[in-house]
């Protein structure tokens, strides 16, 4: 019997401070980006005719005759493409490489958590299922995950979708899913966290979530060196394992301060995909917003004036309640 070893350990988070905290490198000697994406470069455009100034032996003419790297894309562009879903309750983005999404968007409000009155919004009535928009080489299938010892974890949270039959079937699209720890993270304290997402709604009229996966470097005690290390699963082997995952909550329209306010209340969270203990404060996985997007590559928030921006856990009490889900239907046979 196949299992697998989930090795991120609890600390990890702590042991990754001087990634989250520490200060990043913001200099860069890159090019400006022209429009469409491109560096400005002095390369003579393709078709040109102009000599290019004499160099010394062994330096790069700076206009090099009949070079168009740019030509390789009339054969097609090779990526990186993030396939974007608009769901009913969700955004998704979806990485092709690691086939997990890249991150989910949602909306949240006190309405939208009301179960649908015609008696909808019941995952016993959903079944999880294949992306058929992927294309079939970049797709995560149902068979990947048996047996692999990991749940399909939502990062779109089913029971966020209550209001109607449809939007919670399309939260068990499997681009809406990550290998997850079960017993223990999944169906437990990442359970108990998303609730307490669901929870600000007491607070705020509405609440915005970002969510995704994380492959964070670790110290490899043999050599001393911070490595990337994650488990890949399926046959072949093709779905990543994250070694974490986040959210970003923006809570909006904040009942104390009234409708008219625009200020947004903001919390970011990493949290391992590993076995966490109920005890475990959830204020011990709040990171910075700029250090949540280093790790991610994502940028949140840049239009918003930092005088706009309030702390979420000064306002609200961030911390989990211990509740029982049924999260039966999210692992499969192990065995």
């Amino acid at each position: 019997m196949f299992r697998p070893i989930h090795t991120v350990p609890l600390l990890s988070i702590g042991s990754l401070s001087y990634f989250f905290w520490g200060r990043g490198d913001k200099s860069s000697s890159s090019p400006a980006p022209a429009p469409g994406g491109f560096p400005i470069s002095d390369n003579v455009p393709s078709g040109s005719s102009r000599v290019p100034a004499p160099s010394k032996p062994g330096q790069v003419p700076a206009n090099p005759p009949q070079v168009n790297p740019g030509g390789f894309f009339s054969y097609g562009f090779p990526g990186p493409v993030h396939d974007l879903e608009t769901r009913a309750e969700f955004v998704s983005v979806y990485d092709r490489q690691k086939r997990n999404p890249y991150y989910v968007v949602e909306h949240i409000t006190p309405e939208s958590l009301k179960r649908d009155p015609n008696g909808g919004g019941d995952r016993k009535n959903s079944v999880f299922k294949e992306d058929e928009q992927i294309p079939i080489k970049f797709r995560a299938l149902l068979k990947d995950y048996f047996r692999s010892g990991y749940d399909r974890g939502h990062q779109a949270p089913a029971a966020d979708a209550k209001f109607s039959q449809a939007a919670m079937d399309e939260t068990f699209y499997l681009t809406n899913m990550s290998p997850q720890v079960g017993a223990g993270f999944n169906r437990d304290y990442w359970a108990h966290f998303e609730d307490f997402v669901r929870r600000l709604t007491g607070g705020y009229q509405s609440i915005r979530v970002v969510t995704g996966p994380l492959y964070l470097p670790k110290k490899d005690p043999v050599d001393g060196k911070y490595k990337v290390t994650y488990e890949v699963i399926g046959n072949p082997p093709n779905i990543a394992v994250p070694t974490h995952f986040f959210k970003l909550v923006v809570a909006e329209k904040s009942f104390k301060r009234g409708p008219n306010s625009d200020d947004i209340a903001v919390a970011a969270f990493v949290l391992p995909n590993a076995i966490i203990p109920n005890e475990v404060p959830l204020t011990s996985f709040e990171v910075p917003v700029d250090a949540l997007e280093r790790s991610s590559g994502l940028e949140f928030l840049k239009m918003v004036p930092e005088n706009k921006k309030k702390q979420l856990c000064k306002e609200f009490s961030c911390n989990i309640i211990v509740r029982e889900f049924n999260n039966s239907t999210k692992s499969l046979p192990s065995a």
